[in-house]
């Protein structure tokens, strides 16, 4: 599938979807936002995708919402924001509650709802030119994208309000430190690592994945009891499973498993 606004082409097994507006470092207006919900659905109802590698097209990720095109609704803005948003925070959660892991290779600047997407996904890759920037605040604007979601769970409550208050910029490597970011590769190695990531993770259990992220993101809003009930329903369900079983076998014998379910 092709789109003006979002490249989306599969190898193997693994998705690769690029945002793909470079000549506004891929701004995110009504038209890449529905894009995006549609190629993330596309991903999440294709049984052989078992990985997504999300990049941008040319020097940078996404600068987050495109202000130009926010400027020019006038007196329609609230309406175009409310519209846009929907959009995007569909393809977020469909992108973050996928069984298949998806992969950040992120470069150049990332702010504002370009931030929130990368935080989103499951592993960051960056490359050292990455650079950070919460940026709503900034402009008068508050959080959007799930940052607040997932930002607090990333670096920590006061360092979530410093970013988003203060708008401080993050280095590739102080993200990495702060836990924004799994890895800092140099600018040439970046699609050869989450690449290389992506090819790993497709061969393991991908169901077992998604049972894994969904217990993750539901724990922090669950006494221990209730989650400790829910790990108890997903393993019981795991477990009868064909990957269940060859991970077992595979483990027994001493082999490599080959998982095949999704």
């Amino acid at each position: 599938m092709q789109d003006t606004q979002i490249l989306l082409n599969y190898r193997d097994s693994i998705a690769f979807i690029t945002l793909n507006r470079p000549e506004a470092r891929n701004a995110i207006n009504l038209e890449l936002a529905r894009a995006l919900l549609n190629v993330a659905m596309e991903c999440d109802g294709n049984p052989t995708v078992r990985a997504v590698v999300l990049s941008g097209a040319g020097s940078t990720f996404s600068v987050g919402g495109d202000i130009k095109s926010f400027a020019a609704q006038g007196e329609h803005l609230s309406a175009y924001i409310k519209e846009l948003i929907t959009l995007f925070h569909s393809a977020v959660s469909c992108l973050a509650r996928m069984n298949a892991p998806v992969i950040a290779a992120v470069q150049g600047h990332l702010a504002g709802a370009g931030m929130s997407l990368a935080c989103a996904c499951d592993l960051v890759v960056a490359a050292e030119s990455a650079r950070f920037t919460a940026a709503y605040t900034r402009i008068g604007l508050t959080p959007d994208g799930s940052l607040t979601y997932f930002l607090s769970r990333c670096v920590g409550m006061k360092r979530a309000l410093e970013l988003t208050l203060l708008n401080r910029t993050l280095s590739a490597q102080e993200a990495y430190q702060w836990g924004i970011v799994n890895s800092v590769v140099p600018e040439d190695a970046l699609q050869e690592q989450a690449e290389a990531l992506a090819y790993q993770l497709a061969a393991g259990p991908t169901s077992a994945f998604g049972m894994t992220k969904r217990l993750l993101h539901q724990g922090w809003n669950e006494s221990l009891e209730t989650q400790m009930m829910y790990e108890t329903q997903a393993i019981s369900t795991i477990a009868r499973s064909t990957d269940s079983q060859e991970g077992i076998s595979a483990f027994l014998a001493k082999r490599s498993p080959h998982f095949s379910e999704r």
